[in-house]
């Protein structure tokens, strides 16, 4: 499935570009999504390996091993969202970067516009999980301040979900594509902080600038909001670049986003080598 996904976004993107810079900013964008969409598959099976499996075998306990007050015995409701807000995470992941290739959509515009309803609808309802575990559950790691970077990530995603329904009923697919990827990267978030975190620790080979015990510091602090504003930055770069820059431009976008790909791809390897495979098997 992932092959023919990456043949056909390739395929679809070669038809509407002609100019060297235009071909380097396409190939440069099907290297980031053949590059996320393979990060995303395996953080899909780790989510279903860890906590659908101990949810189905009934080990809640297990949760407690990557996630700090996973699960805690007696609190019906703080349990309840912390699995509807884990289960939904692997849907997402999975139906997300199902929603950017562009020959699916062509090939069966049904399956594209339930999945998106899907989508949409279950990002809405892991943010307000997400708002629920944060400040009425409380969190057993973390500081105020990244408190308040996770709540505007889901006050984005909420936001950014009903601008791209606005403009998909309204028929205005142009922007509608714009906000869906926007949607995206916001959704996307939790993914892109594990994947800078430990290519982090990758690139320094221990911690630094936070407590691995406490789960706070300066570099944690940061990361809690570039993990959302970072990707929406070089969405807005790769759009401006598209859209309105002359081949220099579009070229040098092309050179930027290849070596951001390329530390995405070190972070994803880190994140499935130390966290992701060895909760698979």
């Amino acid at each position: 499935m992932l092959k023919s996904a990456i043949s056909s976004t390739i395929h679809s993107i070669k038809l509407n570009h002609s100019t060297p810079g235009d071909k380097s900013l396409a190939s440069s964008a099907i290297f980031w999504f053949s590059i996320a969409f393979i990060g995303h598959l395996i953080f899909v099976l780790y989510i279903v390996a860890l906590y659908g499996v101990s949810l189905f075998e009934g080990d809640f306990e297990r949760w407690n091993s990557m996630m700090p007050n996973g699960y805690t015995e007696g609190d019906i409701a703080g349990n309840i969202n912390i699995g509807l807000h884990v289960i939904l995470a692997a849907v997402i992941s999975l139906g997300g970067p199902l929603q950017i290739i562009p020959k699916l959509r062509a090939w069966v515009p049904r399956f594209h516009r339930w999945n998106g309803r899907v989508y949409i609808g279950t990002a809405v309802i892991i943010s307000l999980t997400g708002l629920y575990l944060t400040w009425i559950r409380g969190s057993a790691v973390g500081t105020f301040v990244m408190d308040i970077a996770i709540s505007i990530n889901a006050v984005l995603i909420i936001l950014f979900a009903i601008i791209a329904i606005r403009f998909a009923i309204a028929r205005n697919f142009t922007i509608h594509r714009k906000w869906a990827l926007r949607l995206f990267m916001v959704v996307s978030g939790v993914w892109f902080f594990r994947v800078g975190l430990m290519l982090w620790l990758l690139i320094h080979q221990r911690p630094v600038g936070f407590d691995p015990v406490t789960f706070q510091g300066p570099f944690l602090t940061v990361l809690t909001f570039a993990q959302y504003l970072l990707p929406l930055l070089f969405l807005e770069i790769y759009f401006w670049a598209q859209e309105r820059a002359g081949q220099t431009g579009k070229i040098g976008t092309a050179v930027l986003i290849a070596v951001l790909t390329i530390a995405m791809g070190a972070g994803i390897f880190g994140a499935t080598m130390g966290m992701w495979l060895p909760n698979i098997y």
